[in-house]
């Protein structure tokens, strides 16, 4: 078990948003971004807004009850990526029984994929084209 089970999100580098309740994070600092699966996007949320891990742990998501060690597992990524820190001595948010339920209205499991392919809009595009003409380099 871990010595910290309350999390936020690393640094302001790290932003944000759902699409379709799938969420996606930037990071700011490296370009690479994140997109996780449905049940991996809810459990994103969770954690990044100060739900404990062991809040989760037990619940059903992806069609399947999320063990400590999977969801530890998924923690350990996000803090290997640097988007989430640990925070000390900090209490646990509540979890709301209406995140549990979106939970487990979930299909996928517990998944993040890394995509370091984002170009700069601004700098790496064709000229006269722009934008999402991507420069090409031979």
């Amino acid at each position: 078990m871990r010595h910290c089970d309350v999390y936020a999100v690393a640094s302001k580098d790290i932003v944000f948003e759902s699409f379709d309740g799938e969420a996606v994070v930037l990071d700011l600092s490296t370009g690479k971004y994140f997109g996780f699966s449905d049940s991996g996007s809810r459990i994103w949320h969770a954690l990044s807004s100060g739900v404990s891990a062991q809040a989760l742990a037990g619940q059903s998501a992806g069609g399947a009850t999320i063990s400590m060690a999977e969801l530890e597992g998924f923690i350990s990524r996000l803090l290997e990526y640097g988007l989430l820190a640990p925070l000390a001595d900090t209490p646990a948010q509540p979890v709301s029984a209406d995140r549990l339920a979106d939970l487990a209205q979930t299909r996928e499991p517990i998944r993040v994929e890394v995509h370091d392919d984002l170009a700069d809009p601004i700098h790496e595009v064709e000229e006269p084209q722009g934008w999402p003409a991507v420069k090409h380099t031979s």
